[in-house]
């Protein structure tokens, strides 16, 4: 099922990266509700996948397309480019549109209110999470490279407010430090290249899950999303010691 699922994709690439989209925004939609311990609220999830459908995935599959056509290939300064060129202009249009969108389709009075309280919440935690994922499809030559950059510029980060280069590309302190260090160990020690796929599509799922659970409870930090986990766990453990 998996190979022909994949066969469709390459077939009909738009299509095929649309409907995936679609997919994992409802199931991480959907997720997200049945660990809330929430009644499956359909009407939540046709929303989120509508955004999705209509917006998210034809916007990333033009964005990820021109950004190979401007910096192809995959050696580092590529792939450290095109990293940081969807960081800094895709991730922010994709956040903005999510909210907005959410609110649009719930008739929210304020369409823009859920941005001004969690666009930047959740565009940090992006910044953690998502540079993670990209470079980790992109090869062990290029995991290795950028290992031993921040290997050499590691050192070099002593402060707030510190810059460290990275081959040709110059990247705040707090950024190469968060971010850039376990994006390379999960490439090059942790996953193989045969599972780089589902490895992808678990991260996109997992994301979808969590920007869900900050439009509807949140506030777009990974924290509150731990601390919700954390007070679920403290109250199974009451409910099993009162039994």
């Amino acid at each position: 099922m998996a190979g022909a699922l994949l066969r469709g994709v390459r077939r009909f690439p738009w299509l095929g990266n649309v409907l995936l989209y679609g997919g994992l925004f409802a199931a991480g939609d959907a997720a997200q509700q049945l660990l809330r311990g929430q009644p499956p609220d359909w009407a939540q999830t046709r929303r989120v996948a509508l955004v999705a459908l209509a917006f998210h995935g034809n916007f990333s599959y033009v964005w990820l397309r021109a950004l190979e056509r401007a910096l192809p290939g995959r050696r580092p300064p590529a792939v450290l480019g095109k990293v940081l060129c969807d960081q800094l202009l895709g991730a922010p249009v994709a956040v903005l549109a999510f909210y907005t969108g959410m609110s649009i389709l719930q008739r929210k009075e304020d369409i823009f209110s859920d941005c001004k309280k969690k666009f930047w919440n959740t565009y940090k935690t992006g910044l953690m999470y998502w540079p993670f994922v990209q470079v980790s499809s992109q090869g062990d030559s290029v995991s290795l490279s950028l290992l031993k950059s921040w290997v050499l510029c590691r050192h070099t980060v002593s402060g707030p407010g510190r810059s460290a280069v990275v081959g040709c590309v110059t990247m705040p302190g707090a950024l190469t430090e968060l971010s850039l260090l376990p994006t390379q160990l999960s490439n090059f020690i942790l996953i193989p290249v045969h599972l780089r796929t589902a490895y992808t599509g678990l991260c996109g799922f997992v994301w979808a899950s969590f920007i869900c659970f900050s439009q509807q409870s949140g506030d777009g930090t990974a924290k509150s999303a731990f601390m919700w986990l954390q007070r679920e766990k403290v109250n199974a453990d009451e409910e099993s010691s009162d039994k």
